[in-house]
C-alpha cells in the first residue's frame, strides 16, 4: 500500500470529487463543489514529492522533471481510479487528483435526457460534449460509450490522457490507448486509429488544430467520433472549432464540419439544495439539416433560436435546463444566475443583487 493511499481513502470516505495536495499547505478536499481543508499537518515539499514518485510511472516522473507539469492515472483496486496532475509551484510541488468511479453509471442512472442515450446508436458523425473543467464531461461520455459497448457489435477505440473510465469489452471490442504510454499524441493515435478498423472513436480532448482536423475527417469518412472541448454552449463550440484553423482554410472546415457534426452537448454542474449531491444541466443541439445549413453559411448566432424550436428533436438550451431545475427547487437561484447564459431571465429569482457586478 502506497503512503498516499490514506488520502484517497479519506477522499472516498467524504465522497470528495477532488484532492489537492500542495507543499506549504494542509490537504484540501472538494466536497459537493466546495473546497474543505483537512485537519492535517502542513505538507512538506520533499515528503509530498516522494509520495507522488511512489505512485507515478517512471516515464511520467521524467516528463515532470523536464517540464514541471505532468498528467497520469492511478488506480487502487476495489476503491477507484484517479486522474492526477503533478506540478511545480512557488512553495515546492503540488498535485490534484480527480476521482474516477470504478463503476460506469448509465445514462438513465445519471438522469440524462433520453436523446443522450440515442447518440450511442448513431452510425457516424461527430458528437461533442463540452463545458468548463470539472462539469462531468467524462462521466457523460463514459455513459454513452458504455451504451454503445453493451449494444453494438463494433470496434471502439478510446484515446485519452490519461485513461479514465475503464471499459471492458461487451458486445463491442474496446481498445483503450493512453497518450504518452501507448501513443505519442492524440493526433498520432487518431491517425493510427483510422487504420485500425474502428467504428467508434473517443478522443479524450481536441487540444490542437491537427487533432481537430483529424477528428472532423474521421467523422466525415464514416466513423462515429466522440470528443470534448472547453466551451460553454453549442454556438461557441462551432465557432471555436472553425477559428482554430487559418483563415484560408475556415470555409472548407465549416463545410466539412456541417456535414459531419451530429450533436453538441454543453453541460454544467450545480450543487443540489434538495439533497446532498450535484446535478447537471445540459444544452443539447442536434445537428439536423437546418442547423447544418446555419453552420455552413456561418450563421452560428442563429443556432440558439434553432435549438428553441427543435424540442421535438430532443434539443434544449442550457438556460431552459437550468430554469427547469430552479423551478423544481433542485438548485439555488444564485447558482442558476451565475451559470446561465441570458442572466436577465434569472434576475427575478434573486433575493439580493448578483455577486458578479460586471454582469449587471
Amino acid at each position: 500500500m502506497a503512503q498516499i493511499d490514506a488520502f484517497f481513502k479519506l477522499m472516498n470516505d467524504h465522497e470528495a470529487s477532488d484532492l489537492h495536495l500542495m507543499a506549504g499547505q494542509q490537504p484540501v478536499l472538494r466536497i459537493q463543489g466546495e473546497l474543505e481543508r483537512v485537519k492535517y499537518n502542513v505538507l512538506n515539499s520533499d515528503t509530498l514529492k516522494s509520495m507522488i514518485y511512489e505512485i507515478a510511472p517512471e516515464y511520467k516522473i521524467k516528463i515532470f522533471e523536464e517540464t514541471g507539469d505532468v498528467d497520469f492515472g492511478y488506480e487502487i483496486p476495489g476503491l477507484a481510479r484517479y486522474r492526477a496532475n503533478f506540478f511545480q509551484q512557488r512553495n515546492g510541488v503540488g498535485a490534484v487528483f480527480r476521482e474516477i468511479p470504478s463503476t460506469i453509471l448509465s445514462c438513465d442512472e445519471l438522469g440524462l435526457p433520453p436523446v443522450i442515450k440515442r447518440l450511442a446508436t448513431l452510425p457516424r458523425g461527430l458528437v461533442l460534449v463540452t463545458g468548463p473543467t470539472g462539469t462531468g464531461k467524462s462521466t457523460t461520455l463514459a455513459a454513452i460509450i458504455d451504451e454503445a459497448n453493451r449494444n453494438r457489435k463494433e470496434h471502439i477505440i478510446t484515446i485519452e490522457d490519461p485513461i479514465e473510465f475503464v471499459h471492458k469489452s461487451a458486445k463491442a471490442v474496446v481498445n483503450q490507448r493512453e497518450v504518452g504510454l501507448h501513443t505519442k499524441s492524440f493526433s498520432a493515435a487518431l491517425r493510427g486509429a483510422l487504420r485500425e478498423d474502428p467504428d467508434i472513436i473517443l478522443v479524450g480532448e481536441m487540444r490542437d488544430m491537427e487533432t481537430i482536423g483529424l477528428a472532423i475527417e474521421a467523422s466525415a469518412t464514416g466513423h462515429l467520433v466522440f470528443s470534448t472541448l472547453h466551451t460553454t454552449n453549442a454556438p461557441k463550440t462551432v465557432d471555436r472549432i472553425i477559428e482554430v484553423f487559418p483563415t484560408a482554410q475556415q470555409e472548407q472546415v465549416r463545410s466539412t464540419l456541417a456535414d459531419g457534426l451530429r450533436a453538441v452537448v454543453a453541460q454544467n454542474l450545480f450543487k443540489r439544495i434538495d439533497k446532498v449531491g450535484r446535478v447537471a444541466a445540459l444544452e443539447i443541439m442536434i445537428a439536423n439539416p437546418a442547423v447544418r445549413n446555419l453552420i455552413r453559411e456561418g450563421k452560428t448566432f442563429q443556432i440558439p433560436s434553432m435549438i428553441q424550436t427543435g424540442k421535438k428533436y430532443g434539443m434544449q438550451t442550457l438556460d431552459d435546463a437550468i430554469m427547469a431545475l430552479l423551478k423544481r427547487r433542485i438548485i439555488s437561484a444564485d447558482d442558476a444566475y451565475l451559470k446561465s447564459n441570458e442572466k436577465s431571465k434569472f434576475l427575478q429569482f434573486l433575493k439580493k443583487p448578483p455577486t458578479d457586478f460586471t454582469e449587471v
